[in-house]
C-alpha cells in the first residue's frame, strides 16, 4: 500500500509529460514559402532579402524557392507541404497556372498570397478572390510616359522626328498596363502614333530585348532619335544597348525603365547612357510587406486585403543614391 502514492505520482508524471510534449508538437513554428519566377533577377533577390528581414524580426521560418516553369511550381508547393509550411507567397512564371496553384494550396490547407504578377483564371481574368500585392501598373506606366514627354521637351526635340520603341509582354496583365499607360501619355501629349513601334519581347532578359529592338531599329534607319519604354528596366536596357550597337549617341536616346534595380548600373557609369531614368518601386513592401501579411494571417488570423497596390518614384543619375538609400537598397 505504501507504494501507491509513488505509482500514482509516476503515472501523473508520465501523463503530464505526455500532455506537455503534445502541446509542443501542436505549437509548430510558422513556416512560409516565397516562390519567385527567377532566382537571379535583381528585383526578386531584393524581395527575398526583405522577406528574410521580416522572418528574423517576426520570428518565422522562410523557404525561398526559384520556380521558372510550371513543373517547378507544382513540385515546390509539394516540397513546402512536406516541410510543414502553412503559407505560400508566389510570383508565378505563368499567371495561367492560377487555378492549379489555388487548388494545390487548398489541398494542403496552405494560405496563399500572390505578389507582382496576378494569377488569372481560365477566362484570362484576374483571380480577385486571391490576395494580391502589386504595383499600380497603369499609373506607373503613366509616370514613365510623362518622364519621357518632359525630357523630350527639355531637349527641344520635334516629336514628329522621334521614334518610340516599346518592348511589350501583352500576355501579362501588369506588363500590358505599364506599357499601355506610358503610350497613353505619349499620345495625349501629341506624340504621333505611327512613330510608336511595339515589339513583343519573348525572352525576357536584356539580350532578348536587345535582339527584338535591333530589328526595329534596322527597319527604321530614317529615325535618328529614340525613346524607349517597357515593363521593366531590362526591357529598356535592351533597347539602349541596341541603340549603342548602331552608333546612336546617348544624347539621342531617352530610355525610362521600371523597377530601378538593374538600370542603376547605367547611372553608376562615368558618363550618361541612353538609360535616362527609372520608376523606383519598393521591393521592401513587396518582400517584407507580403511576408508580414502572411505571418499575421497565420499567427493572428488577420486576413490580408484582396488588393494592395504600391507606387513608385522617378530616379535619375542625379537622385538615385538618395532615393535608393531611403528604400534600404544602398
Amino acid at each position: 500500500m505504501k507504494l501507491l502514492p509513488f505509482v500514482a505520482l509516476c503515472i501523473f508524471g508520465i501523463l503530464g509529460c505526455s500532455g506537455t510534449n503534445q502541446g509542443k508538437q501542436e505549437a509548430l513554428p510558422i513556416k512560409i514559402g516565397f516562390l519567385v519566377k527567377s532566382g537571379t533577377e535583381v528585383w526578386f533577390r531584393q524581395e527575398w532579402k526583405f522577406a528574410e528581414e521580416a522572418s528574423k524580426t517576426l520570428g518565422f521560418d522562410l523557404v525561398e524557392l526559384a520556380t521558372p516553369d510550371a513543373g517547378t511550381v507544382m513540385s515546390a508547393i509539394d516540397n513546402l507541404h512536406t516541410q510543414g509550411a502553412q503559407g505560400l507567397i508566389i510570383c508565378s512564371p505563368d499567371v495561367k497556372l492560377g487555378p492549379a496553384i489555388v487548388e494545390k494550396a487548398k489541398q494542403f490547407n496552405m494560405k496563399l498570397l500572390t505578389v507582382d504578377d496576378r494569377l488569372v483564371g481560365p477566362d484570362g481574368q484576374p483571380l480577385k478572390d486571391v490576395a494580391y500585392l502589386g504595383i499600380s501598373a497603369e499609373n506607373i506606366g503613366k509616370m514613365v510616359g510623362q518622364a519621357i514627354v518632359d525630357e523630350i521637351k527639355q531637349r527641344g526635340w520635334n516629336m514628329n522626328e522621334v521614334g518610340a520603341l516599346a518592348t511589350t509582354v501583352d500576355e501579362l496583365e501588369t506588363a500590358r498596363q505599364r506599357t499601355d499607360g506610358a503610350k497613353s501619355v505619349l499620345l495625349a501629349n501629341g506624340f504621333p502614333e505611327k512613330n510608336i513601334f511595339e515589339t513583343p519581347w519573348k525572352n525576357r532578359d536584356i539580350k532578348g530585348a536587345l535582339d527584338v529592338a535591333a530589328v526595329t531599329l534596322t527597319q527604321h534607319p530614317e529615325i535618328k532619335k529614340w525613346v524607349a519604354y517597357s515593363m521593366n528596366d531590362d526591357g529598356v536596357l535592351g533597347t539602349v544597348r541596341a541603340c549603342e550597337g548602331r552608333g546612336i549617341p546617348a544624347s539621342d536616346v531617352i530610355g525610362v525603365g521600371i523597377n530601378g534595380t538593374s538600370g542603376v548600373d547605367d547611372f553608376r557609369k562615368s558618363g550618361p547612357t541612353g538609360f535616362f531614368a527609372s520608376v523606383l518601386l519598393s521591393p521592401r513592401r513587396h518582400g517584407y510587406g507580403t511576408a508580414e501579411m502572411m505571418f499575421n494571417w497565420i499567427k493572428n488570423g488577420v486576413v490580408p486585403p484582396l488588393e494592395t497596390f504600391t507606387d513608385g518614384i522617378l530616379i535619375t543619375r542625379e537622385n538615385y543614391k538618395e532615393q535608393m538609400h531611403k528604400e534600404g537598397l544602398l
